[in-house]
């Protein structure tokens, strides 16, 4: 590895020199452009596994600069002098992940940290706070070194609710106004929840058409997946509702959900009743009917962020957990914490465990038949609850949508080129086009061979920042001294 530094002049000339397509595309910043240098890196010898569906491009030679991909050539490809140049044979090199489902962005010395050392480069904030803004506009001002945010509103639920904390919302006037708050609070998006009946979800539907904001979040209990998407719910976290929305007796079920008792004292009995009414559904499943939805959601626009590694643990004994080594990058309160709220969640007895797996094995497979029938699949891991841990349980959630069916190109795509489609970035973004974003990793090993390999990370590239082993690894150390710190901020123990 060699670094120095490239001069304005000999920069601009060797773009102009290779054609680069940088130049011609007019995306070159002002920055640069009125620079006295620039930082260019270079990763030489590499295998490019794009999430565009290209071949893996072999022994290429990528150079990124000002955040961006500046070109992409063969190993000889001219590189401007001064560039810091990683000699990278062999290794393999993918787009920057998203978690498009987590919690707790605003913990900034350990969540943004234990991302970005995972290659993970964006984040999707589902229960967004003032903080979380605040945290915005400091990382983009270069503030603090943190992945990219898409911020949700408050949760909004009602009449009832298991969330302590929910934006409780009891009328259409008071849903609206939930809305309204949220748009003037600067959300990217609103955030429902499962106990929102059918007059409070279409009023929350209506604001948000007539603001101009879309909502997303848990499918509702008194509403069918079919319905809601026809609302214009844009995605569907946690697999709820899919069993019941692919079931040759779904009209029977939600005749019995309505019939449940609910008692706003203990309303966690109710949502858990509903619960199983869904993993009973799961033994009269229809393919012709899983087929019907996912047409209709296709031709909604509404996707489905399964979110996997929660799911997983939520239907596991707990025991097989409680030792992670890697609760000594979060704050001890955490540890007692979620043991005491998995308590009320997990199966008891072999035979409760054996039906919570077989019920998973299911919903998987729902997932990846939803993904072949064309409906947009987002990673997420809903990281914040039990044994899900930031940047590390994205590489989690990869194995485990390759588990479900889809292939590792289609788990990657998942976590990049898919997410930059939702989001309505420019077209390409996700990928390692030239032009996009210089957010990436390199790791060791083929992902499309062992998806697993996605966790071999050697080196990774977000916001034009190198992060090298030795980087990584003293971020992992700060984060492990500050997670005894003191810290503000609710924890999280239960899926939302």
């Amino acid at each position: 590895m060699s670094e120095i530094g490239t001069g304005r002049r000999e920069f601009l000339g060797w773009l102009s020199g290779i054609g680069a397509a940088a130049v011609a595309g007019g995306w070159l910043g002002a920055g640069v452009a009125a620079a006295d240098s620039v930082a260019v890196t270079v990763l030489r010898g590499v295998n490019l596994v794009d999430t565009s569906g290209a071949p893996v491009r072999r022994n290429a030679t990528m150079v990124l600069g000002d955040d961006r991909i500046l070109a992409v050539g063969g190993w000889d490809l001219p590189v401007p002098a001064g560039a810091r140049v990683f000699d990278l044979a062999g290794k393999y090199v993918i787009p920057g992940l998203w978690d498009m489902h987590m919690h707790g962005a605003y913990f900034e010395k350990i969540t943004l940290p234990l991302c970005l050392v995972h290659g993970v480069v964006g984040l999707r904030e589902m229960w967004g706070f003032p903080q979380h803004h605040d945290l915005r506009r400091r990382i983009e001002a270069g503030e603090v070194f943190g992945p990219r945010l898409v911020i949700g509103s408050v949760i909004i639920d009602g009449p009832d609710s298991v969330l302590p904390g929910a934006l409780i919302v009891r009328s259409p006037e008071e849903a609206r106004a939930a809305v309204r708050a949220a748009v003037e609070g600067g959300a990217d998006f609103v955030k429902v929840y499962p106990f929102l009946g059918r007059e409070l979800l279409r009023a929350v539907a209506d604001e948000c058409r007539g603001l101009g904001i879309s909502f997303a979040g848990h499918a509702s209990d008194h509403v069918s997946m079919a319905e809601s998407s026809a609302l214009g719910q844009r995605t569907f976290e946690h697999m709820f509702g899919l069993s019941l929305a692919t079931s040759t007796r779904e009209a029977e079920f939600r005749r019995r959900i309505a019939a449940l008792p609910l008692d706003p004292a203990d309303s966690f009995a109710w949502f858990k009743a509903v619960r199983e009414i869904e993993r009973e559904a799961v033994a009269s499943h229809s393919p012709v009917k899983a087929r019907v939805l996912a047409e209709l959601l296709r031709r909604n626009g509404s996707w489905q962020s399964p979110t996997l590694r929660a799911m997983l643990v939520y239907s596991s004994p707990a025991e097989e957990f409680a030792s992670d080594p890697r609760m000594k990058y979060l704050p001890p309160m955490y540890k007692d914490y979620w043991a005491s709220s998995l308590k009320r969640w997990v199966p008891v007895g072999a035979e409760e465990v054996r039906r919570q797996r077989e019920y998973f094995a299911a919903r998987l497979r729902m997932v990846a038949a939803q993904h072949r029938y064309g409906v947009g699949t987002l990673l997420g891991t809903d990281s914040g609850n039990p044994y899900v841990f930031p940047g590390f349980s994205v590489h989690e959630e990869l194995e485990l949508l390759v588990r479900a069916g889809l292939s590792p190109l289609e788990a990657l795509q998942a976590g990049s080129r898919d997410v930059a489609r939702f989001l309505g970035m420019p077209v390409g973004a996700g990928t390692l086009g030239v032009g996009q974003r210089a957010d990436v990793v390199v790791v060791e090993g083929d992902p499309l061979v062992d998806i697993r390999n996605t966790q071999r990370i050697c080196l990774v590239v977000a916001r034009g920042r190198v992060l090298t082993a030795a980087d990584r690894e003293r971020m992992l150390g700060e984060v492990e001294k500050a997670a005894l710190e003191p810290v503000g901020g609710r924890a999280f123990g239960g899926c939302c």
